[in-house]
């Protein structure tokens, strides 16, 4: 061969490389195919597992977790689990606020201390101001399940969410 006809060859065959390197490149960086948007109203959920079926659920269960993270490193630093709301307030992220507005949103916060024979304990609840599907009752108590129950006041029979 000829050194012209290698050097158009090698140019040719550097060519063809250099475009399937850039449709690469080109289809690496288009954006993804957009996916079916869910029903309009459709809860999304907030992470993976997520067990709430509305957002007024989501903030819900949001509470509930807060009051329950904060309620387990109470007794850890003073030995025994809060009394009130009040008495929680500065504890991890559960704010006085939160300890005194217990209207939220959909649904209405209640807590009581509860004492058993060989532990002492507490009750927190969420009740929906209107009950249905995607307005369920929370019931927990300080072994930090979440139970919930859409037909009556949830408790500790109602199923746990997941």
């Amino acid at each position: 061969m000829s050194r012209g006809r290698i050097e158009r060859y090698g140019a040719g065959i550097l060519a063809v490389g250099m475009m399937g390197a850039g449709l690469l490149l080109a289809q690496e960086q288009a954006p993804a195919a957009p996916t079916a948007a869910p029903p309009a109203g459709a809860y999304q959920p907030k992470f993976a597992g997520d067990p709430a079926r509305s957002e007024s659920e989501a903030q819900a269960l949001g509470y509930m977790r807060t009051v329950l993270r904060a309620q387990h490193a109470y007794k850890k630093r003073h030995d025994k689990y809060a009394d009130s709301l009040e008495a929680l307030a500065g504890t991890g992220s559960f704010t006085k606020r939160m300890a005194h507005a217990t209207e939220r949103g959909d649904y209405t916060a209640t807590f009581r201390p509860h004492f058993g024979p060989h532990h002492d304990g507490f009750v927190l609840t969420m009740t929906p101001k209107q009950m249905d599907s995607e307005h369920r009752s929370f019931y927990a108590e300080d072994d930090g399940a979440i139970h919930a129950d859409d037909q009556k006041p949830a408790d500790l029979d109602s199923p746990k969410v997941r």
